[in-house]
């Protein structure tokens, strides 16, 4: 498929990752790719316990000027790359610690982990209209997925409540290279479904080190396969639009 090289799932040193920002934009620079959106991790469950995450407001706004001059640097070298601002935020973390420490207009992106049952959708559509109730109307809210989601946990429930609340709040699902489950021909009927919504579609790998960095041949294969080109180009498009935030 000759479609952009995208990454929106990769961890910087500013939590779990092995490496700075600014090597992972040399490394992107150097696999010629268009856009990396660095999604580093945001906790305060079990999680802030064994890992490192963007657990202040001095760390959060380092780590976005570190991203916004990646960008400034791209811009002066005329570079196709674009670094996207995002945030992995661990859904069993509390919700006043989520609204107190993260500005949603800050990021371009934002992944929520752990979903795994109805009342984690509860939980995400909360905090959503949380920040949307205090959004000025002519402001965008970034782009939202689900990082790494496990269709098995709804299987055998229902998929409707997931379906609807992924249209309602405009939610992508994310192809994760780490996480082939994301993409099993298991639930290629639910594959189906998000695409009869034009439910957005994106891809990532999860990546920890910059040897994995590339490594989404299989999840843009797995687009191809499902026939969910569109949903995918739907994002790109989106993503092309989002205007720097310096």
């Amino acid at each position: 498929m000759n479609i952009s090289k995208v990454n929106l799932h990769v961890h910087s040193n500013f939590s779990d990752g092995r490496n700075s920002i600014e090597q992972i934009v040399k490394r992107a620079i150097q696999l010629e790719m268009e856009f990396i959106c660095i999604t580093d991790h945001f906790s305060n469950s079990w999680k802030s316990n064994t890992i490192p995450t963007l657990n202040t407001l001095e760390k959060i706004e380092l780590y976005l000027k570190n991203i916004s001059n990646s960008n400034r640097s791209l811009i002066e070298k005329k570079d196709k790359l674009r670094v996207l601002k995002g945030i992995e935020i661990d859904i069993s973390s509390d919700i006043d610690y989520i609204t107190k420490l993260v500005n949603p207009m800050k990021f371009d992106l934002i992944l929520f982990e752990y979903l795994e049952n109805f009342e984690g959708i509860a939980f995400i559509s909360n905090l959503i209209d949380d920040w949307r109730y205090f959004l000025p109307q002519n402001k965008t809210f970034p782009q939202l997925g689900l990082a790494h989601f496990d269709p098995k946990l709804f299987f055998y429930s229902n998929f409707n409540p997931l379906i609807q609340f992924m249209m309602e709040y405009n939610i992508f699902y994310e192809f994760n290279s780490s996480y082939p489950h994301s993409y099993s021909l298991e639930y290629q009927s639910f594959f189906q479904k998000l695409k009869e919504r034009n439910i957005q579609f994106s891809i990532g790998s999860d990546s920890h080190e910059l040897e994995s960095l590339l490594e989404i041949e299989t999840p843009l294969r797995m687009i191809e396969h499902y026939n969910l080109q569109d949903n995918y180009q739907i994002l790109l498009e989106k993503l092309k639009k989002i205007p720097l935030k310096y």
